[in-house]
């Protein structure tokens, strides 16, 4: 009996085995930080399976439309660096046409094309051409790994190729949402930016607003020099007024630099009604023109709290002028309150609320709101919205584990509510 169950047992402990290695590998796939990485993981798992030494994965790049050899955290410095590969490679069109792994009697075949001396000067010649391993992505070839072993290699077993099929899909899978992830955050980071540049339209009406008193007293002053430097008592008191005023114009000079340039969040201990009033500043003169009243009820001894400055102005930016915008047809008023808000647990958190008392949202957009490019804006070019202002701001509250709400009557005004947490002093 045991003679002949110990050979059926067998097939049955090498599938298991392979499993076990697919969930392994499956696992190191998981979570990559970078592209480095991933690559050293691949390398590391095809090539313990296959049993061949050396190991090169090339990358098919989108820009240059050619197979890029990518360089693992594991690979030294002196790894020998192959030009990239074009797509019209005889080894690529294989790889394309086949989507299957290569052995040594195939990629003799394939790497012996004419293409291949005449297009690349015989460059390729010395590639790793024991095993060619492609990565597919929705049966588009995004990458192939070469495998070579310092030795003869024999034939793998069929079993083994299967586990490495399995193991290159899995690959595939990792590097195309690795890449994904990469162009969702490059999006979001220049989504941000534009955001930020459009709102420094309005700061720039705010900032020439507010630089022409200094201005102001900084002309006066050389006017006057010349014909009152004797007076000691003028010279000194304008000195101090100059002074000041030039402090006043380079600190708001630093402040608009700071709100256009990108930056990764920076904590610091921020003052939210100080935050609040100086968005407000900087709107008044907009808000004057249009006919619109500011009124404002911000909360005395609000809770400090720990947030990015200019990130937190960037969303109230965005809120107060999508307020004005929603009023631009009628003469309305635009409310900010600041308060203290404590949670059922008793942490302490403060909560900025911005109203208007434009149209109002329909409730069937108010589901939509933070909507990658939903936009109600687009009834005049003025008022045209690219729709990712409130996305943004959505993503940075979040980011800052705050939460932020709409509530909107057609016909009455809209009022988005900010709640963030806070630090007791």
């Amino acid at each position: 009996m045991t003679d002949r169950t110990a050979p059926e047992s067998a097939p049955c402990q090498s599938t298991t085995a392979s499993l076990q290695r697919l969930t392994r590998f499956a696992r190191d796939m998981e979570h990559p930080t970078s592209l480095p990485i991933i690559v050293e993981r691949i390398l590391s798992g095809l090539s313990e399976v296959s049993g061949y030494s050396q190991s090169t994965l090339y990358l098919f790049d989108r820009e240059r439309e050619c197979f890029c050899q990518m360089v693992s955290q594991a690979q030294p410095l002196s790894i020998t660096a192959f030009p990239p590969v074009p797509l019209q490679h005889p080894l690529v069109q294989q790889l394309t046409h086949r989507q299957d792994i290569l052995d040594s009697s195939a990629l003799t075949d394939s790497l012996c094309g004419t293409s291949l001396n005449n297009t690349l000067g015989g460059q390729h010649a010395t590639f790793p051409n024991n095993l060619a391993i492609p990565l597919l992505n929705r049966g588009q070839l995004i990458a192939f790994v070469l495998l070579q072993s310092g030795i003869d290699a024999s034939a793998i077993p069929s079993p083994t190729i299967e586990l490495l099929a399995a193991m290159a899909q899995t690959a595939a899978n990792a590097i195309d949402s690795l890449l994904l992830y990469e162009d969702l955050r490059q999006s979001h980071v220049l989504m941000r930016r534009t955001d930020r540049l459009r709102s420094l339209e309005t700061i720039a009406g705010g900032f020439a607003h507010e630089i022409r008193n200094p201005l102001t007293s900084i002309k006066t002053f050389i006017q006057l020099a010349p014909e009152r430097k004797d007076d000691s008592q003028f010279i000194s008191e304008f000195s101090r007024i100059v002074l000041n005023d030039v402090h006043r114009i380079e600190r708001l000079i630093q402040e608009i630099l700071d709100y256009a340039r990108h930056m990764e969040p920076r904590l610091t201990d921020e003052d939210l009604n100080e935050i609040v009033l100086s968005c407000l500043y900087f709107i008044q003169v907009k808000a004057d023109s249009r006919g619109i009243k500011i009124e404002k009820d911000l909360a005395p001894e609000l809770p400090r709290g720990m947030l990015d400055r200019q990130q937190i102005k960037q969303v109230l930016l965005n809120l107060l002028l999508n307020a004005m915008d929603a009023m631009s047809e009628t003469i309305g008023t635009l409310r900010v309150r600041t308060t203290r808000l404590q949670k059922a647990n008793g942490d302490m958190w403060t909560q900025i609320a911005i109203e208007d008392t434009g149209p109002g949202i329909l409730p069937e957009n108010l589901d939509h709101i933070f909507d990658p490019f939903f936009t109600t804006k687009h009834v005049s070019a003025v008022n045209e919205g690219t729709g990712l202002g409130l996305t943004i701001a959505h993503q940075i509250i979040r980011e800052h584990r705050g939460e932020i709400q709409v509530q909107s009557t057609v016909g009455i005004g809209t009022t988005f509510r900010i709640n963030l947490p806070s630090h007791r002093d």
